[in-house]
């Protein structure tokens, strides 16, 4: 049985370490910036981009920092050294991570072909499989009985491994396509960790203080701070880019978190009036990272429509068409935050609050959050027609 905490729970550490390594990332990245001139690590403008001079990359290097020092912090808590004694999670995600970050700090200096990355990522889920993240359990919503809705799917380990390596893949392309605007993949990471974090700790809350779901709140504090710390160097106009040693660093990371997280739900406690809860941690991991997805999804379909390669890039990213219609940089970016916000944490609190006020105020939010993107469309629209 896991060990319960005793001394409640530890929502302060959690924002020491997120605050911890926010402060190291934003500290760090400066020095990290040096470097990548030094090293010719630099992101000259092309067709497909939006930036119109050469701007440094390879800032995913100082996230990392950032995360390993904010773990570092944990680890000397006593209460967060916890999720290390009982959990590998923390450490596998923390390798993985740095192996995908050194993966991409030669892509962002040398552009490696997409296949060799794409090798890479398969290798850092394989390193997350060997320390022990991934799916053991899987809820299905059919093939139950009278009193449950659904069954519980036990996976084997081919099965759980291989549902990881998917997971990881996903995410980490995900991320990686989307990061086309200045502090739009690490505001969307920064959205995505907190919304994972808060939903683990509802998580820690219901499961009286588990120890056992210490680790993906750790994950994901780490890496909301990280974020964080890193926004004020990459918001427009940014004086340097992650790269994709950061984008691919933040997929692992919510990969991991999430699946972290997801594992330590008990669904056989739910019956049949519970569907919800039982459908709370996919909720929350499709909600917080549905925007990188659809756009990832929509780029893969375009693109073999064509007869193109899916790692072929464009300019028709959900980004790029706000910026056709109208919105300036920092207006498509705000609103992208907006619509990830809403998602992400309007799911989260389905599985805190009242379902039906959750639902009202989230309609809402995303109704005006709709408005506001087609306005300069509808603006231009009556321009033309009075002239």
């Amino acid at each position: 049985m896991t060990p319960i905490a005793t001394a409640g729970l530890p929502i302060r550490e959690y924002i020491l370490v997120g605050l911890i390594s926010a402060t190291l990332t934003f500290l760090l990245t400066g020095l990290v910036r040096r470097f990548a001139i030094r090293a010719g690590a630099i992101a000259n403008p092309r067709a497909r981009d939006v930036h119109v001079i050469p701007i440094p990359r390879m800032g995913g290097l100082a996230m990392y920092l950032g995360v390993a020092g904010g773990m570092a912090m944990a680890h000397q808590l006593p209460v967060l050294r916890r999720a290390f004694e009982y959990s590998l999670d923390p450490v596998g995600v923390l390798i993985g991570g740095g192996v995908i970050v050194l993966i991409g700090a030669v892509d962002d200096r040398f552009e490696i072909d997409a296949w060799t990355k794409l090798a890479g990522q398969v290798l850092c889920a394989g390193i997350l499989v060997i320390f022990g993240v991934q799916w053991n359990v899987f809820w299905v919503p059919w093939g139950g009985n009278g009193d449950a809705l659904g069954q519980v799917v036990i996976l084997d380990s081919n099965q759980g491994s291989l549902l990881m390596v998917i997971l990881v893949v996903l995410l980490v392309n995900a991320m990686n396509f989307v990061d086309g605007l200045d502090g739009l993949a690490a505001g969307l990471g920064f959205i995505a960790a907190t919304a994972t974090c808060a939903f683990s700790l509802g998580l820690l809350r219901s499961a009286g203080g588990d120890v056992g779901t210490y680790p993906p709140a750790l994950i994901a504090a780490t890496l909301a701070g990280a974020c964080l710390g890193f926004l004020p160097h990459n918001f427009q106009p940014a004086k340097i880019f992650m790269g994709d040693s950061g984008s691919m660093m933040i997929g692992l990371m919510l990969a991991g978190a999430t699946t972290s997280a997801s594992g330590k739900i008990n669904y056989t406690r739910f019956g049949g009036s519970d569907a919800l809860a039982l459908l709370s941690p996919l909720l929350v991991v499709v909600a917080v990272l549905f925007l990188p997805v659809l756009d990832l999804l929509m780029a893969v379909v375009r693109r073999t429509r064509r007869g193109q390669s899916p790692f072929a890039a464009d300019k028709m990213h959900l980004h790029h068409r706000l910026l056709e219609i109208g919105h300036s940089q920092r207006r498509a970016v705000l609103l992208i935050y907006l619509w990830a916000g809403l998602l992400g944490f309007g799911a989260v609190s389905l599985t805190l609050f009242d379902t039906a006020a959750v639902l009202w105020i989230a309609g809402a939010g995303l109704v005006l959050a709709a408005i506001v993107s087609v306005i300069p469309r509808l603006r231009s629209r009556n321009q033309q027609g009075a002239t």
